[in-house]
């Protein structure tokens, strides 16, 4: 195709409003659509608008040439878009993914891709018969320092891998977003599915399917009935300790936490807030500066991407495939199986 790609965005809560800016700052796409049903928000005022890392909802977004709707169906008929951006919560993802496939439109549909792993699986068959680029905004796995690290990992610059551990630690989301949707497990998934599954998707990514997890946490600490912190041990069978936690049980003004620690042969490989450091086992300190990413953060690196693969006519499957997106979320069963029964639990993958 030529030209900028015309986007409509659903949902203009946190991740929707980041969108806005990267699609806006891009030079590849322009955005001819948003829709919410929140009036304030119609009008550009996303003052109510709270999320765990960065975000401006001091100023107000332009919509004067774009087209405003109350419901996300009638801009997924706007012949004119042709990428819809579903930043619903997670219950809605379904219903409108498959409408906006249905439909011939490009879809870029938030974390996690569904509530479980038959509607996941359902949306990627419909996916697989569209001719049009189909991405989950698995956002981490284009975080420069996750995506660097594992890529040198998988080149075998640290040797073999003896531990891992990744964090995932944000304060409380109770009372943000529409209706408090957080808060209730039917239509988040809590903490376990809504936050923890990138930890769990980094698992994946760097060391493959893990036969079972072991996982135990706390319910219904800040939230109606989710699973608000948990800690999962994930066993590949060969003797190597591999570690997620996560959880949103902090104090509202707790600075978020994303990070990860790997203990390899030949180094140890450390992010945290004091940046990306490797320390080799012969003394060596590296700070690596990341120079082949060119964009500030996952979720640029994705929009980017994915604007990329659709002017270009080629899949935006090259960092994670439409399978492991279903892997993720059947581990992330397992993870709630083991949580509640306090035993192992296999994870049940498909061939």
């Amino acid at each position: 195709m030529t030209g900028k790609v015309k986007v409509g965005i659903i949902g203009l809560g946190f991740m929707g409003t980041t969108h806005f800016d990267i699609y806006q700052a891009s030079g590849k796409a322009e955005v001819a659509a948003i829709a919410d049903t929140n009036a304030a928000k119609m009008r550009g005022d996303i003052s109510s608008v709270a999320g765990n890392i960065g975000g401006n909802n001091c100023k107000s977004l332009d919509f004067s040439d774009v087209a405003v709707y109350a419901d996300g169906m009638d801009l997924i008929n706007n012949p004119a878009v042709e990428l819809v951006d579903i930043c619903l919560p997670v219950f809605l993802h379904k219903k409108f993914a498959l409408a906006a496939i249905n439909a011939g439109k490009h879809v870029l549909c938030e974390k996690p891709l569904a509530m479980n792993s038959a509607d996941a699986t359902e949306i990627i068959a419909a996916a697989k018969n569209s001719n049009k680029c189909f991405m989950t905004g698995m956002c981490v796995r284009f975080w420069p320092e996750y995506r660097y690290v594992r890529e040198q990992y998988k080149a075998g610059k640290y040797g073999k891998m003896r531990n891992a551990f990744f964090k995932r630690f944000s304060p409380t989301v109770s009372g943000n977003g529409w209706e408090n949707w957080f808060a209730d497990d039917s239509k988040s998934g809590g903490a376990l599915l809504e936050m923890h599954l990138h930890d769990t998707d980094q698992v994946l990514y760097f060391f493959g399917r893990p036969n079972s997890v072991t996982t135990t946490g706390c319910k219904g600490m800040r939230s109606k009935d989710c699973w608000d912190h948990i800690f999962s041990f994930y066993d590949f069978g060969d003797g190597t300790m591999i570690v997620a936690e996560g959880g949103w049980t902090a104090a509202k003004r707790t600075p978020f936490e994303m990070s990860f620690q790997l203990i390899c042969e030949q180094a140890t490989v450390i992010f945290n807030h004091a940046g990306l450091n490797v320390y080799y086992e012969d003394g060596r300190i590296e700070k690596p500066e990341l120079s082949d990413f060119t964009q500030a953060t996952g979720w640029h690196e994705e929009i980017h991407y994915l604007l990329d693969s659709i002017i270009a006519g080629v899949p935006a499957d090259k960092y994670i495939s439409t399978d492991e997106l279903i892997d993720g979320i059947r581990i992330i069963e397992a993870e709630r199986k083991s949580a509640e029964t306090g035993v192992p639990v296999a994870v049940e993958y498909k061939s």
